[in-house]
């Protein structure tokens, strides 16, 4: 493969350039042994994402190491100091992951910070990402920073910055860091000699004050008390989660927790799964086999950062079955705004969050209990700055999006999966105490609403040519448009790129109220829905299915759930994904 020339220059900078020996090293050997990687390593720069900044570590400018972490830090730190002109003392809050480097880019950034005469409160040892966004509004600092690749693969690591509403960074901000990252051109640039007289190390009074809020979250003690023992496993494969989740089961009154100890111990190289990811299957498989072998009631896990939380219970047959994202932001929603209702706290100002590509079942339940529902773009950032937007005015229950990322209470501002494995195991207590397993919850809650069945499929495409290809393809859908797919008339098309719905029927427009972003759904004849979007944080384009039918009694289930099992699959088929 022939290098091409501008990403030769690129690298070539890295050579010359004020950077340490190995970096130099690393990179004369893509140069002299990898054109395919030394692309993919210097075609671009890094760029903040729906997860903000996230890559491959290793030497290049699209990838993450201490120099992208530096640079991106010296740009967050002038972008500070120019939105607070006047303020006598910036503050800012730095958490980190049990990934390979996190610590150590961690500090990189502290010392960035410190030496931009910024004060940073910097966890001495990992945390979940959700205690991040706590202490960022715990600490009244204007920002946060957390190392993080989430979900993604051990070759990955990231960074995602907070504003001081304690969300991730939204417009302006976003767009105006970027900016301000994009004009330091060298490591020159960056200033990176910390003073330690002003980085403090986070102390356990942060945890506690956490773990009080979680506490106060519960709605159900009594059930709890009485279901005290029943059996759950959890597994933090290798991650965050294990500083924090069974210390806060225990605290909600959990006795019996069964924790899968071969995942127990963080570790970047997640040795025991493909991917430290609750959304595959592998990655539970541990869990799995321990919950056979002790017959338990649920099963937990969270990923690296602690901010997801995949979830397993038991069918009527007694076989344990993974749920989706779409059904456990279901039943928590469910159960939240049933237990809001019989506690008497229902006063007409309170309201849900979904993401748009989140299970329409989540609004039904809302508006049939009067709570209102918003819709915002795939992000977690967008339900934050929803909650945000709303604090003196209205009361936020809860919310989630199909990737696995749950809140419960507006003291987090982000999926928080201490919260939720808190909030499912009292969902499966509060079940068990009316004599229902938390399956027969789910098709219970189905017979009242219909049952949904939602299907995520994603097409990875790496490097530079997958993200041209990528690109095409939505270019495609936009200029081309299918008219109809597996015999249902489209009706509508939404595109948020251009802001705009399309009724078909009608050949009438309407605009839409959302950020610009490059998505696009398409609403059949029978109801249902297909969105497209390219991953923000991963090199891939997703396609989600979401469609419905009654369901008029819980043995009916099986049949159903495989008719629409084969619904999906054919739209599948025939969009020729």
């Amino acid at each position: 493969m022939e290098i091409d020339e501008q990403i030769l220059n690129r690298a070539k900078k890295w050579l010359e350039g004020n950077f340490d020996d190995e970096t130099k090293k690393q990179v004369q050997d893509l140069i002299d042994n990898d054109a395919t990687e030394l692309t993919d390593a210097f075609y671009r720069d890094l760029e903040f994402g729906t997860g903000g900044l996230r890559g491959i570590m290793g030497a290049g400018t699209n990838r993450m190491n201490k120099y992208t972490v530096g640079m991106a830090t010296q740009g967050l730190a002038n972008y500070l100091h120019k939105s607070y002109p006047r303020e006598k003392e910036l503050r800012i809050a730095i958490a980190y992951d049990s990934r390979n480097n996190s610590k150590f880019f961690a500090k990189t950034a502290a010392d960035v910070l410190s030496a931009n005469h910024i004060r940073v409160f910097l966890f001495e040892d990992l945390r979940p990402t959700p205690v991040l966004s706590f202490a960022v509004r715990e600490l009244h600092c204007h920002s946060g920073i957390v190392i993080t690749a989430s979900h993604n693969p051990k070759e990955y690591n990231g960074y995602k910055v907070y504003w001081k509403d304690g969300g991730q960074l939204v417009s302006p901000h976003d767009t105006n860091v970027i900016t301000e990252v994009q004009q330091i051109a060298t490591v020159n640039d960056v200033k990176w000699k910390g003073d330690r007289a002003l980085i403090n190390l986070v102390s356990e009074s942060v945890d506690t004050a956490y773990i009080d809020r979680v506490k106060a979250l519960t709605l159900s003690p009594d059930a709890i008390q009485r279901q005290k023992k029943m059996k759950i496993v959890y597994t933090p494969i290798h991650g965050t989660g294990i500083t924090l989740v069974p210390r806060c089961l225990k605290e909600f009154g959990f006795e019996n927790v069964s924790i899968v100890e071969a995942q127990a111990v963080p570790d970047g190289n997640f040795p025991t799964v493909i991917s430290p990811n609750p959304e595959e299957p592998n990655a539970m498989s541990l869990a799995l086999q321990q919950a056979k072998e002790i017959d338990a009631d649920l099963v937990l896990a969270t990923d690296p950062d602690a901010d997801r939380v995949g979830v397993a219970v038991k069918d009527p047959h007694g076989n344990f079955i993974l749920l989706n994202g779409n059904q456990t932001a279901s039943v928590l929603i469910y159960y939240l705004i049933t237990k809001w209702k019989e506690n008497g706290k229902l006063k007409g100002k309170e309201y849900i969050v979904k993401t748009i590509v989140t299970s329409e079942l989540l609004k039904d339940i809302a508006l049939k209990n009067g709570v209102g529902c918003y819709d915002v773009l795939t992000g977690f950032k967008y339900i934050a700055e929803t909650i945000h937007s709303h604090e003196s005015t209205k009361t936020f229950i809860g919310g989630g999006e199909e990737s696995y990322g749950y809140l419960v209470g507006d003291f987090v501002r982000d999926k928080d999966a201490v919260i939720a494995c808190c909030m499912i195991a009292e969902a499966a207590a509060w079940a068990a105490d009316k004599g229902n397993s938390f399956f027969e919850l789910l098709v219970e809650m189905y017979t009242e609403f219909g049952l949904y069945k939602e299907k995520l499929k994603s097409v990875t495409m790496k490097g530079k040519a997958g993200a041209e290809e990528i690109h095409a393809m939505m270019v495609g859908y936009r200029t081309n448009p299918p008219k109809e797919i597996a015999g249902q008339a489209v009706v509508e098309i939404r595109d948020y790129l251009i802001q705009k719905i399309h009724n078909l029927k009608e050949d009438t427009f309407q605009k839409i109220n959302q950020p610009k972003s490059d998505v696009i759904q398409f609403f059949l004849e029978d109801g249902s829905k297909i969105t497209v979007r390219p991953s923000g944080t991963e090199p891939k384009i997703k396609f989600y299915f979401g469609v419905k039918a009654p369901l008029e009694g819980k043995e009916a289930f099986d049949k159903v759930n495989l008719e629409l099992d084969l619904k999906v699959d054919k739209i599948i088929s025939a969009l020729n994904i």
